[in-house]
C-alpha cells in the first residue's frame, strides 16, 4: 500500500503578516504589501519598491549571538519553521528524529551577507571578513540550521532551483516520505533578496516592474497592462508528514500532498519555453501523479509573475492542459499581494493552496482592472471568491526553465 502524505504544520513569512493566521488573513481580504523599499538607499536604482517583511522579529526564537551568525534568509527559515512546527503539535522527544528530516531552500541564499562582507572585503582587506561569512551566505545553511536547531537527523539537504526551489523541496520531501525513508519533514523556501546588487540585479535585467510612481498597484498578474514582477522576501515552510504518523498522534491535517510533477524547459536562461511547453508538461504529471483527474482540479495557485511573457505562458499552457475545464477552474496569483519570493514562493504559495482546500475559499489576484485577450481564464480579480476545492495545483517556474508543480487534495 503506497504511503500517503499530509501536511500538518505551517508557518510564514511575508509582507503580508509573519505568521500564517496573518497571511492568510491578509491574502482574502486583498491586503497589499508592497510599498517603497527602505533600508538602503534607491535612489539610482531603476526600480524603488517592493514587498518586503515588516515588522519582523526573532524576539523568543533566536538570541543575539544567533542572529548576528546568520543571514536574514536564515532567520526568516528558522522563526517560519518554529510556527510550522508549533502548529504541527510535533512532540519532537516522543518521535524517530533519525526518520524526521529537512528539506529547505533558496534561490540566491545569503545575499546581504555577501555584500556586507565583501564591503569590509574592499574597505579593510581579507583579515576583516567575517569567519562566519561562509556558513552565513551558503543557500543550504537554513536546512542545516533547522536541523541542528529541532535535532532532526533523517535527510537534510537543500535545493536550489531559482523560483521553482521550494515546490522542488516540498515535493522532495513527499517523496521521500512516500517511498519509506522519512516520516516526518521540515520543508519549503526561503528568501531575502531585496538588497542593493539584488535589486540592482533584477533592474539591470528589465524584470522588475518600474511603476515607481504607484506601486502599491505594480504586480498585477494577468493584466493587460503588467510590466513586470515586484520583488519579495520571505520564507513558507510546511511540515509533511506520513499519514498513519499523523493520525497515530492525532494531528490536525490541513491537506494532502496528492502528486508532483518536475519538468525542465531546455529552452532559455531566463524566457519560458513558448506556449509554457515545460509547464505543461509539469503539470500534466503533476495532476497523473496524484490519480486525479483533470476536472477534479477546481484551483491552481498560477506562477503568475506579472511579467508579460510569464503570464501568457501560463495562461496558453493552463488551457493546453485543462481544455474547457480551464474555463471552470479558478486561478489567482497572490504574488499580486506579496510580490515574488523567488525560492521562497512554492513554500507560501503552497500554504495558500492547502487553506484554500481545508477552507473552500479562493484568495484573489489584486490590481485586475484590464483584461488580457491572452489570459482569459478566471483569474478571481480583486476579491476572495467561495468555492468548493477538492484539489489545486501550485505552479512554480524557474530561471533555468525549472518547473515545479504540485498538487494538493482535502483530505478523506
Amino acid at each position: 500500500m503506497q504511503r500517503r502524505v499530509v501536511v500538518t504544520g505551517m508557518g510564514a513569512i511575508t509582507a503580508i503578516g509573519n505568521n500564517v493566521k496573518d497571511f492568510w488573513e491578509g491574502l482574502l481580504e486583498g491586503r497589499n504589501g508592497v510599498d517603497n523599499i527602505e533600508g538602503f538607499d534607491v535612489s539610482l536604482h531603476s526600480t524603488k519598491f517592493g514587498a518586503q517583511v515588516k515588522d519582523f522579529s526573532v524576539e523568543g526564537i533566536l538570541d543575539h549571538r544567533e542572529t548576528r551568525r546568520m543571514d536574514k534568509y536564515t532567520q526568516y527559515a528558522m522563526v517560519a519553521s518554529e510556527e510550522a512546527i508549533r502548529n504541527s503539535g510535533l512532540d519532537l522527544e516522543k518521535i524517530d528524529v533519525n526518520r524526521a528530516g529537512v528539506i529547505v531552500g533558496s534561490g540566491i541564499g545569503g545575499l546581504l551577507s555577501f555584500e556586507t562582507e565583501h564591503e569590509k572585503f574592499r574597505k579593510g582587506g581579507p583579515r576583516r571578513v567575517s569567519p562566519y561569512f561562509v556558513p552565513q551566505m551558503i543557500a543550504d545553511i537554513a536546512a542545516g540550521q533547522i536541523s541542528i536547531r529541532y535535532g532532526l537527523k533523517g535527510p537534510n539537504y537543500s535545493v536550489v532551483s531559482a523560483c521553482a526551489t521550494a515546490n522542488h523541496a516540498i515535493g522532495d520531501a513527499a517523496r521521500l516520505i512516500k517511498y519509506g525513508d522519512a516520516d516526518v519533514m521540515v520543508t519549503g523556501g526561503s528568501e531575502a533578496p531585496i538588497t542593493p546588487m539584488g535589486l540592482a540585479g533584477f533592474c539591470s535585467m528589465k524584470a522588475l516592474s518600474t511603476r515607481n510612481d504607484d506601486p502599491k498597484h505594480a504586480s498585477r498578474p494577468f493584466d493587460l497592462n503588467r510590466d513586470g514582477f515586484v520583488i519579495g522576501e520571505g520564507a513558507g515552510i510546511v511540515v509533511l508528514e506520513e499519514l498513519e504518523h499523523a493520525k497515530k498522534r492525532g494531528a490536525t491535517i490541513y491537506a494532502e500532498v496528492a502528486g508532483v510533477g518536475f519538468t525542465g524547459d531546455a529552452h532559455h536562461v531566463t524566457a519560458p519555453a513558448p506556449g509554457g511547453e515545460g509547464a505543461v508538461r509539469a503539470m500534466r504529471r503533476c495532476v497523473e501523479d496524484a490519480g486525479l483527474n483533470l476536472e477534479d482540479v477546481d484551483y491552481i495557485n498560477a506562477h503568475g509573475t506579472s511579467t508579460p511573457f510569464n503570464d501568457k505562458n501560463e495562461s496558453a499552457a493552463i488551457k493546453t492542459v485543462f481544455g474547457e475545464h480551464a474555463y471552470k477552474l479558478n486561478v489567482s496569483s497572490t504574488k499580486s499581494m506579496v510580490g515574488h519570493l523567488l525560492g521562497a514562493a512554492g513554500g507560501v504559495e503552497m500554504i495558500a493552496c492547502a487553506l484554500a482546500v481545508k477552507n473552500n475559499v479562493i484568495p484573489p489576484t489584486i490590481n485586475y482592472e484590464t483584461k488580457d485577450p491572452e489570459c482569459d481564464l478566471n483569474i478571481t480579480p480583486n476579491e476572495a471568491q467561495e468555492r468548493t476545492v477538492n484539489a489545486a495545483v501550485s505552479n512554480t517556474f524557474g530561471f533555468g526553465g525549472h518547473n515545479a508543480c504540485l498538487s494538493i487534495r482535502k483530505y478523506e
